[in-house]
């Protein structure tokens, strides 16, 4: 588990933008914001909406191979539509070799 300080608050957005690779969850019984994202294979995120830190819960045997594409959807978040053709094509490529790390295929 890895906690990451982000350099602005998170919005909810960025929620509804994750679930384009996975999927969300509101956790209203925890409180009002609070979102709960999985990768399945990958890695998992909980998060408050509005706040600057969020926990990332990898999947331990291929996180060498997961940690740069959370990186890469942090950064390529931004508030509005957003053109997902270049995410999702590294998306395919890292779950390649995800698949072939933990499956053998």
């Amino acid at each position: 588990m890895k906690e990451f300080l982000l350099s602005e608050p998170v919005p909810a957005g960025f929620f509804a933008y994750l679930a384009n690779f996975g999927e969300v969850e509101v956790l209203q019984n925890i409180g009002e914001g609070f979102y709960r994202f999985e990768k399945t294979d990958w890695f998992s995120i909980k998060g408050l909406a509005g706040d600057t830190t969020v926990e990332v819960r990898f999947k331990k045997e291929v996180m060498h191979l997961t940690v740069d594409f959370l990186y890469f959807l942090f950064s390529s978040y931004r508030e509005g539509p957003v053109d997902l053709a270049v995410l999702k094509q590294r998306e395919q490529a890292v779950g390649r070799r995800v698949r072939e790390h933990l499956y053998g295929h």
